[in-house]
């Protein structure tokens, strides 16, 4: 048993993007879906994220070129190769995403598999974008607790087999799947979870992890497997004579509720408001925010209410890669957070805010972290003769 650990540390953070960036006028041809009025929808759609670059597991022809779990691996590969430690010395592993290869085994199972290492403890966080801070929940707080010394969280997706035009063909149109199509894309980020700083370089400190749902006052907002919007026995995915039928009658689409996307970011700033109230959060001290949003009109509803607040915010301290690496789902945060810092935005002494709000349900998922400078080796006396 490990000693009690006050605290936690991110030491190694890594992420993967499959194959090389898909432009705006590219996707179509990517994942079908070319006729007139689909054009029409792609291309407003994409005026209204914002998103440039994205990255796609999938080749020309729509064939799915790598699994989620192996864009999983890549991620914690990178990331357990940053802090220079093998598979073996995890303790725990973490695993986030919204739907993994397999109905059954959990997904993390199935990337424990492929990673390799030693026995280790392993956790599937499924959900939709805020599953990643769940799982980095449930690292932080093992940790912490001293049951491992060292744990990996990834966030990964694959999202693209669920978007191709295959999923389209014979079933009534719907906008609400059409919207995500042309926002969702893949890839994974990974990050290593450590008691201690890491000696030779700058650490991440996890100050706190928060999350919260307001499912009990919201209706589902995205979702996959559900005919219409209520839920009821016998009408599920699963209910139906075969799967065929589900499908034709379009139940194996994402689908997003755009028309409450607007509460969804009030909802967010309310609950980012408790936490500047209850101290969690101090603007003035508050270097970097790193929060992940679906479109750009997103971030502008959050930073012009959030000015109101703090006249003078500047908008430097948001990070964000939507633009060039798209919307990665629950992979998305920590995709954000590996390049912020691999660029050496971050610097010790700064404080940084993870936010991820998730509407399928309406919930969020905030982390606030400290960046520490590496620990100097006290030097021993020289002994005189």
């Amino acid at each position: 048993m490990f000693s009690m650990a006050a605290t936690a540390y991110l030491t190694g953070l890594g992420s993967y993007l499959p194959g090389e960036p898909v432009e705006n006028d590219q996707v179509a041809s990517r994942l079908g879906g070319v006729d007139r009025r689909t054009e029409a929808i792609r291309r407003r759609i994409q005026r209204a994220n914002g998103i440039r670059l994205r990255h796609y597991a999938m080749d020309s022809d729509g064939r799915t070129t790598e699994l989620n779990e192996e864009l999983a691996v890549k991620a914690l590969t990178a990331a357990l190769a940053d802090r220079g430690i093998g598979a073996e010395q995890l303790g725990m592993l973490a695993c986030a995403t919204t739907q993994g290869d397999l109905l059954v085994p959990g997904f993390a199972s199935m990337v424990h598999g492929r990673l390799g290492g030693g026995p280790m403890q392993v956790l599937t966080a499924t959900g939709v974008c805020a599953s990643s801070i769940a799982a980095l929940d449930a690292a932080v707080a093992k940790v912490r607790l001293g049951d491992h010394a060292r744990a990996a969280v990834v966030g990964s997706e694959l999202s693209s087999r669920w978007l191709h035009q295959r999923r389209f063909t014979g079933v009534a149109d719907h906008l609400d799947a059409h919207f995500l199509r042309w926002m969702l894309s893949d890839g994974a980020g990974a990050a290593i979870v450590e008691m201690q700083p890491r000696p030779d370089r700058p650490s991440l400190r996890v100050d706190w992890v928060r999350q919260v749902s307001l499912a009990h006052e919201h209706d589902v907002c995205m979702r996959a497997g559900l005919a219409g919007s209520e839920l009821v026995a016998g009408q599920t995915w699963q209910d139906y004579d075969d799967v065929a039928t589900a499908e034709r009658e379009g139940l194996l689409q994402i689908r997003q509720e755009t028309s409450v996307l607007g509460a969804l970011a009030e909802a967010g700033l309310r609950q980012f408001e408790d936490l500047v109230d209850l101290g969690l959060i101090d603007l003035r001290r508050l270097d970097h925010v790193i929060c992940h949003y679906s479109t750009n009109a997103f971030r502008d509803v959050v930073f012009d209410a959030l000015r109101t607040r703090v006249p003078g915010l500047d908008e430097d301290r948001w990070f964000s890669n939507l633009e060039t690496r798209g919307n990665t789902g629950a992979a998305s945060i920590f995709v954000a957070l590996e390049e912020a810092w691999r660029t050496g935005r971050l610097q010790p002494g700064q404080t940084v805010l993870l936010a991820v709000p998730e509407s399928g349900r309406f919930s969020f998922g905030f982390a606030h972290l400290t960046v520490v400078a590496p620990r100097t080796p006290r030097r021993s006396p020289r002994s005189h003769g």
